[in-house]
């Protein structure tokens, strides 16, 4: 099991980008969270088993058709045992 928190950058949020991630982590098997961030960012939190994982993360890079990904930072983390993989809302919670 492995796991990464990701944060995304560009034209992310207002285009179904949390929707398109939440589509492809119940596709891949992954579990965790999509959450948008004030500063117009999108922070993926995901954890499963190679290569759905690694599946799952070219595909997050990319986004949906409507979306323009310009960045995405990766820091690999240890697995926090996530049950499912949701769509959170931010609530004061800092980045790293």
């Amino acid at each position: 099991m492995k796991a990464v928190k990701l944060k995304i950058t560009g034209v992310v949020q207002g285009v179904g980008y949390r929707y398109f991630a939440y589509r492809l982590a119940h596709r891949y098997g992954v579990k965790g969270y999509v959450m948008n961030l004030p500063d117009g960012s999108v922070e993926v939190v995901a954890e499963g088993e190679e290569p759905n994982l690694s599946r799952f993360l070219e595909e997050v890079a990319r986004g949906p058709a409507s979306a323009i990904v310009e960045n995405v930072m990766r820091e690999d983390i240890e697995p926090r045992g996530f049950g499912n993989f949701t769509i959170e809302y931010y609530r004061g919670r800092g980045w790293f």
